[in-house]
């Protein structure tokens, strides 16, 4: 009898403890499918999360490269205008450049014409005796002379220094030489003709007596 209750409580002992093997190898199965199942789902949201990226991205580069006809049309008839108008401007600026020297080459020919007149004017003044100078034909012919050259003055026109100057080749002509202790070395010492200047040029040389 007593065999008989030890062999019930053994076999029972064994039923539990495989009992207790098989439901912790079934926890370790679920759990282990359970793992499984969290990788691959979030295996799919990566997935999905790299597939929004890639397409956020190819959306983005597609926008960047493809332009409305309309922004193409603008840039470019842009482009055209800042050509067109770059050239008018060069072409602007030559054409005052032209124009500019074009009327300073015609003013110069002009004056350079008139000073033959100014300088008889200058010469008959210049004759008349001082007892006469007195005289209405006298002073009316020195009043048209001093409005002649004021008008040259208004105009650009002014006679170049020269007497007592020194001696420079860019505004004298040199014709004569003399020695006079008067006057300093390379110094002019007489003005044989005047010499006129239009602006920053010359429009004649001054015809000069230089002295040492």
């Amino acid at each position: 009898m007593a065999e008989n209750t030890n062999k019930e409580v053994d076999e029972t002992l064994e039923n539990v403890a495989a009992e207790e093997e098989n439901t912790a190898a079934e926890e370790n199965e679920s759990e282990a499918v359970e793992d499984e199942n969290k990788a691959a789902e979030d295996s799919v949201e990566e997935a999905s999360e790299g597939d929004d990226e890639t397409k956020e991205k190819k959306s983005f580069f597609k926008k960047e490269k493809k332009k409305d006809k309309k922004d193409l049309l603008i840039e470019e008839l842009t482009d055209k205008y800042k050509r067109t108008f770059a050239e008018f401007d060069n072409f602007r600026k030559r054409s005052e450049k032209e124009k500019s020297t074009m009327y300073e080459f015609g003013a110069k020919d002009i004056i350079e014409k008139i000073l033959p007149v100014v300088d008889n004017f200058e010469r008959g003044l210049a004759s008349v005796p001082e007892e006469q100078k007195g005289e209405p034909f006298v002073e009316g012919m020195d009043k048209i002379y001093k409005q002649f050259m004021k008008v040259l003055e208004d105009v650009g026109v002014t006679p170049i220094e020269a007497v007592g100057k020194e001696f420079n080749p860019d505004f004298h002509n040199a014709v004569m030489h003399e020695e006079n202790e008067e006057f300093g070395e390379n110094t002019i010492s007489e003005e044989l003709q005047k010499g006129y200047m239009y602006k920053e040029s010359v429009v004649r040389h001054s015809m000069v007596k230089v002295a040492n």
